[in-house]
Order: structure tokens, then C-alpha cells, then sequence
């Protein structure tokens, strides 16, 4: 139905490239750059190459390929689609080093971000704990059903969003400022310095 296209697609998507889950800050943080909107503007383009890109790409193979998407979903779905499309020995194998490398950098950037919110909150005491909680969880979570894991992964995104867009909001004016600094007096500089 078109509500279950509107839930799935909103939920992927947020699951795919994590706008307004607040999740990236923290890498975004770290950066040095000359001006904060610079890495503003980096934030963008990460969801933009996520989505626009990585997601739309997936999408025209398995709606090209001639998979049958009434039979499968997710991952079995893309798995048919690249083999219909790029031969029945490199498209497999090609999206299942794709799909390690994805779950292998979400793990390691998810574990950073948490241990540093451990960290910031209650000090580095509780780390080693929440180090083991983690490979428990992991161990743990390996062995659901998918329809759970994607249950949880989607209700645990939803419990995010919900603080991080009330700090959007609170937050809004202070980044429109500084995107109008930065529009007013840096990026004038930089194009006269490219000419």
C-alpha cells in the first residue's frame, strides 16, 4: 500500500543515511576546518552520496535487472538484481564484499559514537562494561530474525530522532547565523581567491 511505501521509505532512508538522527555530529565535531558551515556542507554531501547515489543505484539495478521483487526483499532482492545484471558469479560476490564492508564501518563509526556519549556522560569508568555489553549485543543480535532486527533498528532510530530534532529545532537559529556569517564575509573570500 501506499502507507507501507511512505513507513518503509522514510524508515530506510533514515536507516540508509541517518539525517536528523544526530548520530554524525560527533565525527563532524573533530574536523578541523576554517569555518563550521564548511563541514556543514560536508555533512550534506555524506547524505547526499548515500542516498542520491548508493541507494538510487541499487534501486535502477533491481528495477532494471529483471529480478522478481514479488518473491524476495532487501538483501535477497539486491542479491538476485546483480545477478540478473552483472552475471551470476561477480554480482553476488561483488554486493556481499559491499554489504561487509557497510555492516563492518557501521559497527566500528556506531561503537565510536557510543563510547563517545559513554565517555562525555559518565567519564571512561563504565567503558570496559559497555565494551562488553556491545559484543553481547552483537552476538545477540546476529542470531534474530531479520523482521526483528529491522523492528528494533527501526524503533531504536525513532527514540533518536526525537531528542536530536527538538535540539535542531533549539539549534536552528544559531546555525542559520552561521551560515549567513559564512555566506557574508567567507565564501566571498574564497571565490575571489579562486578567480
Amino acid at each position: 500500500t501506499i502507507k507501507e511505501a511512505f513507513r518503509y521509505g522514510i524508515a530506510r532512508g533514515i536507516f540508509s543515511n541517518e539525517a536528523g538522527l544526530g548520530s554524525t555530529p560527533h565525527a563532524h565535531a573533530i574536523a578541523r576546518v576554517n569555518h563550521p558551515a564548511e563541514q556543514g556542507f560536508v555533512a550534506m554531501v555524506g547524505v547526499f552520496i548515500v542516498t542520491g547515489i548508493v541507494c538510487t543505484m541499487t534501486a535502477l539495478v533491481i528495477l532494471t535487472a529483471g529480478a522478481d521483487y514479488t518473491q524476495a526483499t532487501g538483501a535477497v532482492l539486491s542479491q538476485m538484481a546483480f545477478a540478473n545484471a552483472f552475471g551470476a558469479w561477480f554480482g553476488p560476490k561483488f554486493l556481499a564484499v559491499a554489504l561487509f564492508f557497510f555492516a563492518y564501518s557501521t559497527l566500528l563509526g556506531w561503537y565510536y559514537f557510543a563510547e563517545t556519549n559513554i565517555r562525555f556522560l559518565f567519564g571512561s569508568k563504565p567503558v570496559n562494561i559497555f565494551k562488553i555489553i556491545v559484543l553481547f549485543i552483537i552476538a545477540f543480535g546476529s542470531t534474530l530474525e531479520v523482521k526483528l532486527v529491522w523492528a528494533l533498528a527501526d524503533f531504536f532510530n525513532g527514540l533518536m530522532i526525537i531528542p536530536n530534532l527538538i535540539g535542531v529545532l533549539g539549534l536552528s537559529a544559531i546555525a542559520l547565523s552561521i551560515f549567513k556569517e559564512y555566506e557574508k564575509d567567507i565564501f566571498p573570500q574564497m571565490m575571489r581567491k579562486a578567480a
